[in-house]
């Protein structure tokens, strides 16, 4: 996570928090034209839920404190929604909750001699994400873990339509 990213969630973890929303990732998007960045903010409601009206109250919320904190010394476009269903897993407690589905993850630093895993997530012990990749089960360190999502699979679908 950069400075300014980790910042930006001093800023807007609480508000979210306080408003009964869990921010999933905050990141900085640049544009491919090279105008303003993108700030994008993902949140659900402690359930997964989360709808448009949420999105849009969540959003008024944040360009308040953003205006007033003004932290992000360039021109930002906000765009605050849901994680979707083949989500990002950024939060411990995301690969817990997600075991058993299959997943992508790319790595800072290569481990065990790679950078990228693709299987089926068995959960997070201490610091180690557990990953079972073609029958072979790895262990990842949680603070090396560069990006990582689900995978979409008709498992997720399934259990995002059981919701």
């Amino acid at each position: 996570m950069s400075s300014q990213t980790a910042i930006l969630h001093k800023i807007i973890d609480p508000v979210a928090e306080s408003m009964g929303y869990d921010v999933v990732r905050i990141a900085l998007l640049n544009s491919a034209r090279g105008g303003a960045v993108t700030l994008q903010v993902m949140a659900e409601r402690p359930d997964g839920s989360m709808e448009i009206a949420d999105c849009e109250k969540l959003s008024r919320e944040i360009s308040v404190l953003l205006d007033v904190e003004d932290p992000l010394p360039e021109e930002y476009i906000l765009e605050v929604s849901t994680p979707g269903i083949d989500r990002p897993l950024t939060r411990r407690r995301d690969f817990e909750n997600y075991a058993g589905f299959e997943a992508k993850i790319e790595l800072s630093m290569p481990e065990a001699g790679r950078r990228r895993y693709r299987g089926k997530l068995l959960g997070i012990t201490d610091d180690l994400v557990r990953i079972d990749v073609d029958g072979e089960v790895f262990e990842l360190d949680f603070s090396n873990i560069h990006r990582s999502k689900l995978v979409l699979t008709d498992e997720l679908l399934a259990q995002a339509g059981s919701r």
